[in-house]
């Protein structure tokens, strides 16, 4: 989930022909099964946040990534190990490996192979996930993978094989690769279709015996996986598939300042569960937030208001809690189940909150901690592993200057503090 102000998370929450792509060699199914991980954490931005240049150009600086980025350590992965987590999902901005050549390339591909060595080391599983950023100005999920005819679908489909590829030189028990992140397309679109099969076809080739994931369209977002089919990727297996999860946005996005929706930027105080709060207070919290704001004009801001008004009271009355969850991952639930597909190769890939610290007025510490564990319970009753966004930001569990981990969201996610004695 980069920050990227998608429009998809909004307050509530023509068919192509497959003669557009060009043809992937045929490929028998293995017949092996996927991987086996229960509980992950994603490692963003250790490869994202890039130096890309201003429109019109379209490189990077160099080094390509934000030197003063925060990047896990080996102490760090061992940490999240002995805390609990089997696994990793580690985000990679494919901007750079598509822009750089030569010894800059290899410097990349080096460097992320080095990250991969160092959590394969503390015992932990790798999900590496192909992770375009929509603020991006070129290298963006519309020009890599937004239709059939996207201008840079060729060099992506190629980057995901050689990716793919690369990934068999690790045991294929410890790997899976995910080729895309929140594929930018309607739900039903049967673009989505064309083009995921497209690329599980090209790094199938490349990795024969390698476990891929597959989503839905519509960001990952529920509503987007029950829509897929996953008749016609089943040739492609082993298979996992993935969702995101961040109902309801107005908790879990509360305060975010990359959402481009003006409700979300003045919330806070929005509770979880709903009843643990009321209305008023949420309100006179917004208005207070609002009044501390002088950039935005006045009538912005009351339109903002009335809105966001309108919102909270429709989030009161729902009154949201464990069941409101258990409603929403029930939909994945029946749509696994009527597709023959164990719960246990269903992926939650992405689900957390933002959280207030010196950066963002947000949820409440205690309340983000209810939601995580009502989320983490719901996907366990069903059987789903899950991957929690994130280590680090306003919606991490590592502070990045003091390398603690929050226990208390080590416990709503049903792990323990680490132990000391750790490698340096």
């Amino acid at each position: 989930m980069p920050q990227d102000g998608a429009t998809r998370r909004a307050v509530i929450g023509g068919g192509l022909a497959s003669a557009f792509l060009p043809r992937t060699p045929a490929v028998a199914r293995t017949g092996s099964e996927p991987i086996a991980i229960r509980r992950g954490i994603s490692l963003w931005p250790w490869f994202s946040l890039t130096r890309e240049y201003p429109a019109p150009r379209t490189d990077f600086g160099w080094p390509a990534f934000q030197e003063q980025r925060p990047i896990p350590t080996r102490s760090d992965l061992s940490r999240l190990a002995r805390a609990g987590f089997d696994f990793v999902r580690l985000p990679v901005d494919p901007g750079p490996f598509l822009a750089f050549d030569g010894r800059q390339r290899a410097a990349l591909f080096a460097d992320l192979h080095a990250a991969i060595a160092a959590i394969l080391a503390e015992g932990l599983t790798l999900v590496l996930n192909l992770h375009a950023n929509s603020a991006t100005h070129h290298y963006n999920p519309g020009n890599l993978y937004g239709d059939t005819r996207a201008p840079l679908l060729p060099a992506y489909r190629a980057l995901v094989a050689e990716l793919a590829r690369d990934l068999t030189r690790y045991s294929l028990e410890r790997v899976s690769f995910e080729p895309v992140n929140e594929p930018p397309q309607d739900c039903t679109a049967a673009s989505w279709t064309l083009v995921q099969t497209d690329l599980l076809a090209a790094a199938r080739v490349a990795a024969p015996r390698l476990t891929l994931v597959a989503t839905g369209a519509c960001g990952s977002m529920i509503r987007g996986l029950t829509a897929l089919d996953p008749a016609p990727l089943r040739l492609y297996g082993p298979l996992l598939y993935t969702f995101h999860f961040y109902e309801p946005y107005l908790f879990t996005h509360q305060g975010a300042p990359w959402m481009r929706e003006p409700v979300y930027r003045a919330l806070n105080g929005v509770p979880w569960p709903a009843s643990a709060g009321r209305l008023d207070a949420t309100l006179a919290a917004v208005r207070a937030r609002m009044a501390r704001d002088d950039e935005t004009p006045q009538p912005d801001k009351a339109d903002a208001y009335r809105l966001t008004e309108s919102k909270l009271a429709e989030y009161f009355a729902a009154r949201p809690d464990r069941g409101f969850v258990d409603r929403y991952l029930g939909q994945v639930r029946d749509w696994s189940v009527r597709n023959a597909i164990p719960p246990g190769q269903v992926l939650m890939g992405e689900f957390g909150a933002l959280v207030s610290d010196h950066r963002y007025v947000a949820a409440n510490a205690a309340d983000r901690a209810r939601y995580i564990g009502d989320v983490r319970r719901s996907a366990e009753a069903f059987g789903f592993p899950w991957a929690f966004w994130n280590l680090f930001d306003g919606m991490g569990i590592m502070d990045d200057t003091s390398r603690e981990l929050d226990p208390d969201l080590l416990g709503a996610l049903g792990l323990r503090v680490p132990v000391s004695g750790l490698r340096p």
